[in-house]
């Protein structure tokens, strides 16, 4: 429904940034929320915390009024927050509730605005040359990387939508971006590669990448098993690492940080069918197997794993990222010590449902499909889904 049209309530209401919703969830406030998007789309993905208490009326159910019975499936708040996709709807229903003589505010543009959402924290658990820092999207849990040593500086797994933010972070950083690096062909979301290194930095995507049909692969660079990318005194070694696709790779920084990608994450590993399908999900689990024990569980243990995605599942470490030690996770999760038919059953045996639009997002990431900054943003709302279910695979 356009927003023009709803009915104009007499009240009106005060909206909450959602930087500023985000502070209060993290500080522990209770938060109490009204989820007014229809139920299929608050299903999919919505704001949750352990302090968060969220109900799902969706805004329709307004437009006549609020009687006592709608109220009734209203929770009180203090005040109560009212959301929904981009803003319109929860302004109109918090108006309404607030004729009603409840105490509320509604998000300011909405779950878009929450998807606008990137923090970024220091990686203090990192012990090689120069600094690692983490960004972090709570809307979908994705993670990049930025590394900065001697005047230089590299983004890992970076995002379209926030391809300038890295740019400015780094001048702030007082250091040059000289390398965007992508571990694969990334489902979930729209890479920055591309973007970044049209802005005069070094597109960098792995050989075997490439290998899936990346179109761009000719203006960007490509890197193979073993190579050594130089960011001013921190050596970042490129580690072929597949399972979750083909082409995924790992990035070893500064021999201390590994950059996983969608390979291995700290509550879970990858999920196997998101390139070949469920026909060639158990052939890629086989492979996700070897390349755990042999290529990555065969570092120290002291390894600091730094994956590309986190779930509601990922505890933070003590600096706020979500990073863990290869000897933590090797205690806290059974399935990296199976024997491999047994890892590919109990990672099969409970597959998530696939990232939203994901193979329009895989299009995208081989430059076979062209969309604006817009249409890339819309592509990836949502949860990232990248990884096997975490119950099949915890610690008991």
């Amino acid at each position: 429904m356009n927003p023009d049209n709803f009915p104009t309530p007499d009240a009106t209401v005060t909206a909450i940034e959602p930087s500023e919703l985000k502070q209060r969830i993290d500080a522990d406030e209770a938060v109490t929320l009204l989820d007014a998007r229809m139920a299929a789309d608050f299903e999919e993905w919505h704001i949750d915390g352990e302090s968060v208490d969220v109900v799902n009326v969706p805004y329709f159910e307004f437009l006549d009024g609020a009687d006592d019975d709608l109220l009734g499936r209203v929770p009180e708040g203090d005040p109560l927050v009212v959301l929904c996709a981009k803003g319109g709807a929860s302004e109109f229903v918090a108006g309404t509730l607030a004729d009603a003589g409840r105490d509320v505010i509604h998000l300011d543009d909405g779950m878009n605005g929450w998807a606008r959402i990137f923090e970024r924290v220091e990686v203090t658990a990192y012990d090689g040359p120069g600094t690692v820092y983490q960004y972090q999207r709570p809307s979908s849990g994705s993670l990049s990387y930025l590394v900065v040593s001697d005047g230089e500086a590299a983004v890992v797994d970076p995002l379209r939508a926030f391809a300038d933010r890295y740019r400015e972070d780094a001048a702030a950083l007082d250091t040059e971006l000289v390398y965007a690096l992508d571990t694969h062909v990334h489902a979930d979301h729209v890479s920055g590669v591309r973007t970044l290194d049209e802005a005069g930095v070094r597109g960098v995507v792995p050989a075997p990448a490439a290998e899936r049909g990346i179109t761009y692969d000719d203006d960007t660079d490509t890197v193979e098993d073993g190579d050594v990318l130089a960011v001013g005194e921190a050596a970042v070694e490129v580690l072929h690492t597949p399972g979750h696709t083909s082409g995924m790779t790992s990035y070893l920084v500064g021999d201390s940080l590994l950059a996983t990608g969608d390979g291995l994450f700290t509550e879970s590993v990858a999920r196997p069918d998101l390139e070949e399908g469920e026909d060639g999900a158990r052939e890629a689990a086989r492979t996700l197997h070897e390349t755990l024990q042999e290529r990555i569980l065969s570092l120290p243990e002291d390894t600091l794993v730094a994956p590309a995605h986190f779930s509601d599942a990922a505890t933070a470490a003590e600096d706020g990222s979500y990073t863990a030690t290869l000897g933590s996770l090797r205690e806290r999760m059974d399935a990296l010590s199976l024997e491999r038919e047994a890892f590919v059953d109990i990672v099969l045996a409970d597959m998530p449902p696939r990232p939203a639009n994901y193979e329009d997002v895989i299009e995208t990431n081989l430059g076979r499909r062209s969309v604006d900054d817009e249409e890339a943003f819309e592509l990836e709302l949502g949860p990232n889904n990248c990884a096997a279910s975490q119950e099949s695979l915890a610690d008991d």
